[in-house]
């Protein structure tokens, strides 16, 4: 016959619940929700994880609108709150990292333009693109993305990444957006008042197309606030703004970052829709 064996230190729960005048019942009840509680945190974090693949950094508003139909397969109801709480108590908030570089050089011989895009009220594609240069980093040095996006639907419709701020990037970037536009009329093309922009071989391009020309005057981040922003979106949510072994392996991560951008990112801009889908069904 064994023997039952008591171990030293260990008090029973009939003993733990005596002590703090409570029923066994409300211990098990207490460790049905608990353990309830922590099976759908898991579930929670296993399908943030797996959505996070392609989409690191997303934050906990469009975490909540993408995966809505995620969390009502696995019959869970997760609001924001609930989000919020539990990727906070994990550590899965997403942090934004703030950095810059100057890539604009505004003193030259070059036209400056005005500003004719102030006041506009935007109702299609193609009816203002914005222009911005970005710097990526590699273990040799800056590389710089050149970016054109459209105003309406936030959709990056041209892009080159290059090893100098010289000006064939930009033209590279540009001719893309035009190539695959599919119409342009009455298209307006603002950016800052970078040397890049300016140069007649950038604004001949324009002028040839019949692509009206506006520019920043004063404060260059307000008045191409939307360039900026999509700057910010590609290094802070999909880590263009670490540093890359070398040109290529940037070139990859930038195409590969521009492709979900515009085709899996939720906007709220955009009522939570993608740029893509905005500017397919609007063009």
């Amino acid at each position: 016959m064994k023997a039952k064996v008591k171990a030293e230190g260990f008090a029973s729960l009939s003993t733990i619940s005596n002590c703090f005048d409570l029923k066994r019942d409300a211990y098990y009840k207490y460790k049905r929700r608990a353990d309830k509680r922590l099976k759908l945190e898991q579930q929670i974090i296993d399908i943030v994880r797996k959505k996070r693949k392609s989409l690191p950094r997303e934050g906990v508003r469009k975490l909540e609108k993408s995966l809505k139909d995620d969390f009502a397969k696995a019959n869970l109801k997760v609001g924001r709150d609930t989000l919020f709480n539990v990727l906070r108590k994990h550590n899965m908030l997403t942090l934004r990292k703030k950095s810059s570089s100057r890539t604009t050089n505004s003193y030259h011989r070059f036209y400056k333009y005005s500003n004719i895009i102030k006041d506009i009220e935007l109702t299609r594609p193609n009816q203002v693109w914005v222009s911005d240069i970005t710097y990526i980093r590699t273990v040799k040095g800056f590389c710089y993305l050149a970016l054109i996006t459209d105003m309406y639907s936030r959709k990056i419709v041209g892009y080159d990444l290059s090893d100098s701020l010289e000006l064939n990037g930009c033209v590279r970037a540009l001719n893309k957006a035009i190539y695959q536009a599919n119409n342009i009329k009455g298209l307006i093309h603002h950016s800052d008042r970078g040397i890049q922009y300016c140069s007649n071989v950038y604004t001949q391009i324009l002028k040839r197309k019949k692509i009206d020309i506006s520019m920043t005057e004063e404060n260059h981040c307000y008045e191409n606030a939307i360039a900026e922003r999509v700057n910010g979106i590609l290094k802070d949510e999909f880590y263009l703004d670490q540093t890359f072994d070398n040109i290529n392996h940037a070139r990859k991560a930038a195409k590969n970052a521009i492709n979900l951008y515009n085709e899996i990112r939720l906007h709220l801009s955009l009522d939570y829709k993608t740029p893509n889908m905005v500017y397919k069904l609007s063009a």
